[in-house]
């Protein structure tokens, strides 16, 4: 059998590519990282003949075969590896559907109004930190009292949140507000994901991050 190639393309900032980085270090899986220059506005040839319709990262090759889109690779990753534990995707269909219908409504209510809680100013900043807050608010509501979205362990749900946990400290700062006040029981939640290895060695440092905005604010003519 020829040899297995697994191939992450991938942009370090990335909460999308984070969740795939996630899952790959869940199930042990070996792969090589290749880093996009999307801070230089570069796409490489490689992303944009794998990725033709979005042209955007994350983008898992494997055998020659690319999986685009950070939910899709996730329960390719799942389905793909099922003799590797743990199972990412819950087995009962009605918790499997809760679970896809949440991270949906992450990737559809986090995205806009988090870029611009850093990325713009004045009342469009304002209106953006207050549909921020509300969604997480939310989410807080989906978690409750358990330990992760899922119950007592770590899964799917927690997968595609944790990595905004590296951008919630640019969030507070150019938003002004802090998660804790907002949303006191996420700061727990977060805290015992990143007891996880394959949590804590995927995400990026927030300090790290912040330094990543305050480039990307002078860019936008924001500093």
């Amino acid at each position: 059998m020829a040899e297995e190639t697994l191939i992450l393309l991938d942009f370090w900032p990335s909460m999308y590519g984070m969740r795939c980085r996630i899952a790959l270090a869940e199930k042990e899986i070996d792969y090589e990282y290749r880093e996009e220059e999307l801070h230089l506005w570069k796409k490489s040839a490689l992303l944009l003949e794998t990725n033709p319709i979005h042209k955007r990262i994350p983008v898992l090759i494997h055998n020659g075969k690319p999986i685009s889109e950070s939910r899709v690779i996730v329960e390719y990753i799942d389905e793909s590896w099922k003799d590797k534990s743990p199972v990412l995707l819950p087995s009962d269909p009605y918790e499997r559907a809760q679970a896809r219908f949440w991270v949906d409504f992450i990737d559809k209510a986090f995205y806009d109004p988090a870029r611009k809680v850093w990325g713009t100013k004045g009342e469009e900043q304002e209106a953006a930190r207050k549909q921020l807050v509300q969604a997480l608010k939310v989410m807080e509501g989906v978690l409750g009292n358990k330990p992760f979205f899922g119950g007592d362990s770590f899964g799917f749900v927690d997968m595609a949140m944790i990595p905004y946990n590296s951008w919630f400290h640019s969030y507070e700062t150019f938003g002004n507000f802090t998660i804790e006040m907002e949303c006191p029981k996420l700061v727990p939640w977060a805290k015992r994901c990143l007891q996880k290895e394959s949590v804590s060695k995927s995400l990026v440092d927030p300090q790290k991050l912040l330094g990543f905005v305050v480039e990307m604010r002078k860019k936008f003519g924001l500093e």
